[in-house]
């Protein structure tokens, strides 16, 4: 191995860290990375002062232009988007793990996806990966002041929507044990009182698989729909708790293949949101039933 990729693989934690939380979708971020790699290899590294700060920059501002081009193209999706999830083969190795963990879930994310492609870059570099507004204004070629106003709306708008619960894995996995009995034996009582009243449930199939088109509020509704899936379904279906961007989540089987991911938020003793990611082009690393390690 030369010293340009040495240097390049002992950075590609943090850049995959960044560039999948700008873009939501795994196969994106290694686009981006795979690009910044190119470009690392083709300059003169003389010119270059620092290459974790050279490289960071770089991975910014592609990953601007991407979930630009990205949003422009999601106008044709076909019902809601939402982020391509990470199974734990994504996130082999201890590095890999390290940068990833914390505020990577996918309702961390989908949250994110209401910034602009600059807010979401400022937001990140200096609130999630402690960059000082003199290097994020560097990075995206602004004045600190602005930079700073930058970080301030964006901050403020995932703050005014974001549930900060604090809820251990093994509460977690309690609340997901809970549902999937529910929701094997359509129990519609029971599914309605594991979501609270002002509960979402949002599906993202791209017309490639069965999902909603538009997301279910309420208890009842969500409760209503898993009661006709159980109907429709009793005896094809085997659902498993397995780590989803680094928790725990539900798996589900149809038939023995893979049909979906489903993340939740919750206090511990109501869901808060239901995440479905149904879409076959986003669960790669997870349809393998064979390898997916189930946590409960």
């Amino acid at each position: 191995m030369d010293e340009r990729t040495r240097i390049f693989d002992e950075q590609r934690p943090k850049l995959f860290g960044l560039a999948y939380r700008m873009l939501s979708s795994r196969a994106d971020a290694e686009d981006v990375l795979q690009d910044a790699y190119l470009r690392w290899r083709e300059r003169e590294h003389g010119e270059i002062e620092s290459p974790e700060a050279w490289l960071r920059t770089v991975v910014t501002r592609l990953s601007i232009d991407r979930l630009r081009r990205a949003r422009i193209e999601r106008e044709a999706y076909i019902g809601p988007w939402l982020p391509e999830p990470l199974s734990e083969r994504d996130l082999a190795g201890p590095e890999a793990a390290l940068e990833i963990e914390g505020d990577v879930s996918i309702a961390f994310l989908v949250l994110l996806e209401a910034l602009s492609p600059q807010e979401r870059a400022a937001f990140l570099l200096h609130d999630v990966f402690d960059e000082d507004y003199a290097d994020v204004a560097k990075m995206l070629g602004k004045s600190e002041a602005a930079c700073r106003q930058i970080v301030h709306r964006a901050r403020q708008r995932v703050t005014a929507r974001r549930r900060r619960f604090v809820v251990d894995e093994e509460t977690r996995i309690r609340m997901l044990r809970k549902f999937i009995e529910a929701a094997n034996d359509g129990d519609r009582d029971a599914l309605k009182a594991l979501f609270a009243a002002d509960a979402k449930m949002v599906s993202d199939g791209a017309g490639k698989a069965v999902a909603s088109i538009r997301p279910l509020l309420g208890a009842e509704r969500i409760a209503w729909l898993w009661f006709a899936v159980a109907r429709r379904t009793r005896g094809r279906v085997d659902r498993r708790i397995v780590r989803v961007n680094g928790e725990p989540a539900v798996a589900q089987y149809f038939d023995g293949r893979l049909h979906s991911v489903a993340a939740v938020e919750t206090d511990g003793e109501r869901i808060y949101a239901h995440y479905t990611i149904a879409n076959p082009d986003k669960l790669r690393s997870f349809d393998d039933i064979a390898t997916v390690r189930s946590l409960a």
